[in-house]
């Protein structure tokens, strides 16, 4: 190569490859290719999801219990206890605590809701009336054209989807069934799992990258251990939270004399497993419920739902999870749309570990680009530059 043809690739590594806009562009235009690349031959990969779809529930409930007991194995391993007999302690607690739940609180959840059922018509005929007394004030006499015509509106829609819902009952006995046995098939398996996770968990990681190249393999295991403890941290920081939600509820809901009490704690420790939108939720049966009651049991409705989010926003939350995660809120809430329109449900609740983990395996990536591009270099070394002290 002569000097003018090294002086042009110079020049075109200088203005086109080293440029930072343009390396980014083209990862970019790298990765939608090979995800085309990927829709096109989708079809081979069908009986992997269909496996995926059989076993995704059962390992998903066994790494979320994994991931609450496997301190409390590591803990006794540490006193000198052998992990088995913690396993099997551990498997004899909760199946009692199931049993005693089974016994206790299910039957109590079930005739609550059972009074609920029968009660609704009344309920609705009183927050009716109640939301009528309220508008019928001569504040209101200006819009009540517009009150009557959004009134209409909501119950025909109201109507609507109720039609719709009796409608696709029938069609969706098939896919209720199919559920049914998957459940079943979770509940059977999942136990077996997670006594495997627990038992051997540690040896997981390291049998798979043995596999891998051997300048791979510390930094692989390295970015697999930050991402448990990323996930791990969050799953029994959320689980610890939501059961001190439920209890808080419980006992709030007890002393202001609500009704459903207990299955309203319970929804609200379950829903509160989605960050910053599960206790807003919760609280809309438990407002409901103060309407009917009356003004009074509205307002301690209320300071009920006040005090339990200053206990959980200032002493539980930052006790429990802290700045973990170190993921914004509006960053945490369009995970929380996206994934639950992808994925529904579970979207919603594994969506928040998900993205942490993927953003360690993307920060890993990155640094990694930076290290052997030489892009970054000036910047760094600019940076470092700044920070020296001057003499």
């Amino acid at each position: 190569m002569d000097k003018k043809e090294k002086r042009s690739f110079s020049w075109f590594w200088k203005w086109f490859l080293d440029n930072k806009f343009v390396a980014g562009l083209l990862i970019i235009f790298l990765i939608l290719v090979n995800i085309n690349l990927f829709t096109k031959v989708s079809y081979l990969f069908f009986p992997v999801w269909q496996f995926l779809a059989i076993v995704a529930l059962p390992i998903i409930l066994a790494g979320i219990l994994f991931y609450l007991l496997n301190p409390i194995v590591n803990f006794f391993e540490k006193r000198g206890i052998q992990r088995i007999y913690s396993i099997i302690g551990l498997f004899i607690l909760v199946s009692g605590l199931i049993v005693w739940g089974v016994v206790v609180i299910i039957p109590e959840i079930r005739e609550q809701v059972t009074m609920f059922v029968d009660r609704l018509p009344g309920y609705i005929n009183t927050a009716e009336n109640a939301l009528n007394d309220f508008f019928s004030d001569p504040v209101f006499d200006r819009a009540q054209d517009q009150i009557a015509i959004s009134s209409e509106r909501i119950m025909s829609s109201v109507t609507e989807m109720v039609q719709n819902i009796s409608r696709t009952t029938v069609q969706s006995i098939g896919n209720f069934f199919g559920a049914v046995a998957s459940i079943f098939i979770a509940i059977v398996t999942m136990p077996v799992i997670l006594f495997y996770l627990l038992k051997d968990g540690k040896r997981i990681a390291p049998y798979f990258v043995q596999f891998l190249p051997t300048k791979m393999r510390q930094p692989t295991l390295r970015v697999l251990k930050e991402m448990n403890q990323q996930v791990s941290s969050y799953i029994r920081g959320q689980l610890t939270v939501a059961f001190a939600v439920a209890i808080l509820f419980m006992v709030g809901f007890s002393i202001i004399g609500l009704d459903y009490a207990i299955t309203l704690g319970v929804i609200a420790g379950f829903l509160n497993l989605v960050p910053y939108v599960g206790s807003f939720l919760a609280m809309i049966p438990a407002i409901f419920l103060g309407i009917v009651g009356g003004p009074v049991l509205l307002i301690q409705v209320i300071i009920v739902f006040a005090i339990e989010q200053l206990i959980e926003g200032r002493l539980i939350s930052p006790l429990v999870l802290g700045n973990q995660l170190a993921i914004h809120p509006v960053t945490i809430l369009f995970v929380l749309l996206t994934a639950g329109n992808l994925f529904g449900f579970f979207g919603v609740v594994l969506g928040v570990p998900a993205y942490a983990a993927l953003k360690v395996v993307i920060t890993n990536i990155f640094n990694w680009y930076k290290t052997i591009s030489g892009v970054y270099t000036d910047d760094e070394d600019a940076s470092s530059r700044e920070n020296e002290p001057k003499k």
